[in-house]
């Protein structure tokens, strides 16, 4: 068998550039990294360990987001402060059992000049990620420390946009903000647009890659791909992300405590058969389903035989991930009918509103699905919250 190549030239992330720089916009400065497993440059050596060993740079603490800063905690598993063991840098938890422990403290930007994030998001709204980034970005405008984000390509493109905008009264760490589920930005694109239309003004710099074209996916861009949490191992998992999140609003096991999480859908209770005979009469484009029984070795369902199917994306370029999230919740409760509940447990730190309104940034989705409305009746509104965010989103694009 003939060895893999990479396609092409390799896409340089922001890390790589700013390290191909040695580090010199950040001389004299004392240096908080905000970074995750994903933080790292070909040779596969961390951001802490480059800021470590830069000339006349002091790293002087490491900020972990959901996950922690080396990864090993599960989803909504809250994480405590630490040394990181490597380079005996105190690391300050951004993921705690409340909404205040998503921000830096006080306490621990005292003494810092700036904060640099480096973590591969994955171009859906509800990856946390980016609001981490946000709330590091309010918080180095009120201590007045500079913000850099170095950043890396959409591992799913730049150009699909789809999905609707965050309601009022919807927002989450899950949609904090007004963009749609699946955004076509970058992070260092999500940063310019925070900091203008959220009106966040922090002193940010973003460096940005170097030979990435918006148009490819990752496996055009060259690089590894450095799952960036226990549950995204793969680009086909982000792929599918935008929509099939949205199963963790229900009762539905969303293939976590699998081997292909997001892309294997299923319940005790639901026919297998039958749930991918509904989905199918949906003429989904670029995607198939394959009945399947799975079980789960934890979260929902732990240990219990499921049925449900399992999404096979034929064509990445016409799959439209969040209509088919949909179309799986309502085919869910079209096959399981009253076994079909959507998720009243608290979540991600709001126990007010339902987890699924929370994902879909509003109750139309939920309550369409309860009056069997069809999918286009689930959908109604998409279009319209699209054609104002377009115009506003290509201001702040860098590719």
């Amino acid at each position: 068998m003939r060895a893999q190549t990479r396609p092409g030239p390799r896409v340089r992330t922001g890390l790589e550039v700013l390290a191909a720089q040695r580090f010199t916009p950040l001389a004299g400065k004392r240096v908080g990294a905000v970074c995750n497993p994903t933080s790292v440059d070909e040779r596969f050596e961390h951001l802490a360990d480059l800021l470590r060993a830069a000339p006349q740079v002091e790293l002087a603490a490491l900020f972990g987001p959901e996950h922690g800063v080396r990864g090993e905690a599960q989803d909504m598993v809250g994480v405590g402060d630490a040394v990181d063991p490597r380079t005996g840098v105190p690391v300050h938890s951004l993921y705690g059992e409340r909404f205040e422990s998503l921000s830096p403290t006080e306490e621990s930007l005292r003494g810092l000049d700036a904060l640099v994030f480096d973590i591969q998001d994955v171009g859906s709204r509800y990856y946390t990620f980016v609001y981490t980034m946000a709330l590091c970005m309010k918080a180095a405008a009120r201590e007045k420390l500079a913000f850099y984000v170095l950043d890396r390509p959409n591992p799913i493109g730049g150009t699909q946009v789809e999905g609707n905008l965050v309601h009022p009264g919807f927002e989450s760490f899950v949609g904090m903000y007004p963009i749609p589920n699946r955004h076509g930005m970058t992070a260092g694109e999500l940063a310019r647009y925070f900091n203008a239309e959220q009106r966040i003004g922090c002193e940010l710099t973003v460096v940005p890659c170097e030979g990435w074209s918006r148009e490819g996916w990752w496996e055009q861009t060259g690089l590894d791909f450095v799952p960036p949490s226990p549950n995204m191992p793969t680009v086909d998992t982000a792929c599918v992300y935008p929509g099939l999140c949205m199963v963790e609003g229900t009762n539905l096991s969303e293939g976590r405590g699998t081997t292909r999480p997001f892309e294997v859908i299923g319940a005790p209770f639901l026919d297998p058969y039958r749930f991918c005979e509904a989905l199918r009469a949906e003429r989904l484009p670029g995607v198939a389903f394959r009945p399947l029984s799975f079980r789960p070795t934890f979260q929902k369902h732990a240990g219990k035989s499921c049925g449900g199917a399992m999404l096979h994306v034929r064509d990445r370029d016409s799959f439209l991930p969040v209509r088919t999230g949909i179309a799986v919740l309502r085919a869910a409760r079209q096959v399981a009918k009253e076994a079909f509940r959507w998720r009243t447990e608290r979540y991600e730190f709001i126990d007010d509103k339902p987890a699924i309104d929370l994902l879909c940034g509003t109750d139309s989705v939920r309550l369409g699905i309860d009056a069997g409305r069809d999918l286009d009746g689930c959908m109604a509104g998409f279009e319209e919250d699209l054609k104002g965010f377009l115009p506003v989103r290509a201001r702040y694009l860098l590719y």
